[in-house]
Order: C-alpha cells, then structure tokens, then sequence
C-alpha cells in the first residue's frame, strides 16, 4: 500500500521525465492509493489528450567535445576557426575568463609554438605569451632569428585562464583539444615547438619528464596531416625566470632548433 504523496510525488517525476523525453517515462508506473483507487490527478485518457498540445521535450546540450568538432571541421580558414573558439561556450573556464586567447603570430608562419594556457596577463590582452614569460620568450626565439612577427605563429593547449593558473584538466583538454588539431591540420607547420612539460607530454602522448625530452628532435603524428611533423620540446620561459642557471640548456636547444629550421628552409631573419 502506498501513501498518496508518495504516489503523487512519483506522478510528479513520470511527469518530469515525459517532459525530458526520456524514455523511462513509458515504464515507470504509478501505483493505486489507498483502498484501490488512483491518485487523484490527469486519467491515462486525459493524459494521453494532451500530449497533442504537449511542447517539444527539451534537450540539454550535454556533449561540448562533440559541438568542438563540429565547429572545428567546419572552419576552411585560420581566421574562421579563431572565430569558431571565440563563440565558442563548451568550456566552462570560459564563464571566469576576461578574454579568449587563441593565438598569435603569422597565419603562414612554418614553425608552431603549442604552450599550456594563458596566464593573467594573457587573460587581459587576449594573446597567448604577452607576460613575463612571453617577453622572455621572444627574447629567445630572436637569438636564432625567429618572431611572432615574421615567422612564428604561437597557440596553447586551452583557449581560457584556468582560476589561480592550475593546470588544465584533462576535460579541459579534451573539449578545446578539437581546436587544436584543426588549427595544426590548416596549418601544416614544418616545425612544432613545445613550450614546457604540460604541453610537452600532450601533444606527445608521453610521460616522460621535459628534462628528459627538451632538446630531443622528436615527431608529431596526426590523422589527416600528410606526414608526421617534426617537434622539439623546449624548456617553459616561466621555468627559466624561476630557474635562470638553466638558461645554458634553452640556449643549447635553441640552436637544435635553428639546425632543424635550416634543414627544413625555414628563413630565419639575422640573429642576435
């Protein structure tokens, strides 16, 4: 025997369901009240004459990674694909973020440099780079003549500030991933730079530490590029501002990079 609230209350919820358009609705069934009778309430018969003028079920847009690839595959342009990420909501990061940072640099640069995610300073420009770090970084790559004005071209991992600068999580990851790959696929970029550990070990699908992997010519594999891509991860600047008694080995693997950039006819402007 079951209590008539009770019996309203799983009416309530076969109700809620039926309006999701779920299909646990058809099963679930409410059970008679007390001496038998039915909980007062819509009969089956009035029930089923208003489910004519019933609205749409609504649905709840639960699959962001999906909508990524959608919108990513849809871009033919660099350009039309940073507009895609800019509108783009899927991220909850978005909602704390000032900016949506995507990239920086020449469209038809031949060397790509995938960093983490932006920093606060990043967060206030919009661009990826643009802090201490960053300007340490073009003082980097101007040493074997490389720029975001001439022939670089820089992105991140994520597209917005991650509160405090923590780590992107891997379903950050996985939802701006999309973006990612189609920015590398439109690009082709003959070298790809990786800037520190995090970046480093995603794109390459490793655990191995940055010491380890710094340096080293490595390849990028990617469905739907033509060849893998050459890659050679390279200390974080923010590392070498925290460390600077490390700088001896950025500057060893930058000039691995100036080699590679040779052998692969990427022009470099004169180096200081």
């Amino acid at each position: 025997m079951t209590h008539p609230q009770a019996a309203l209350a799983l009416k309530a919820l076969a109700d809620f369901w039926a309006d999701m358009g779920l299909e646990e609705a058809r099963v679930l069934q409410v059970p008679r009240a007390a001496g038998g009778a039915r909980p007062a309430g819509p009969t089956r018969q009035t029930e089923r004459a208003a489910a004519g003028t019933r609205p749409e079920p609504k649905r709840l847009n639960n699959n962001p990674i999906a909508d990524a690839r959608r919108l990513a595959a849809a871009a033919s342009t660099l350009a039309e694909l940073r507009a895609a990420i800019q509108q783009f909501d899927g991220c909850p990061l978005k909602k704390a973020a000032k900016n949506t940072v995507v990239c920086d640099g020449m469209f038809d640069a031949d060397v790509m440099i995938v960093g983490e995610a932006p920093g606060g300073e990043e967060d206030a420009q919009g661009l990826p780079f643009v802090g201490r770090a960053g300007k340490l970084l073009d003082k980097m790559l101007a040493t074997i003549g490389l720029s975001r004005q001439e022939n670089v071209y820089i992105t991140n991992l994520i597209y917005w500030r991650p509160p405090g600068n923590r780590d992107p999580s891997p379903a950050e990851m996985q939802v701006c991933a999309p973006f990612l790959t189609r920015q590398i696929e439109l690009k082709k970029p003959k070298l790809l730079l990786t800037a520190g550990k995090f970046a480093t070990q995603a794109m390459l699908g490793t655990d191995d530490g940055i010491m380890r992997l710094r340096g080293r010519k490595l390849l990028y594999r990617q469905e739907g590029l033509p060849a893998p891509v050459k890659c050679v991860p390279l200390l974080h600047p923010a590392y070498l501002l925290r460390r600077p008694e490390d700088k001896a080995k950025a500057w060893d693997d930058l000039r691995t990079v100036a080699a590679i950039c040779d052998e692969l006819g990427v022009k470099r402007d004169a180096a200081l």
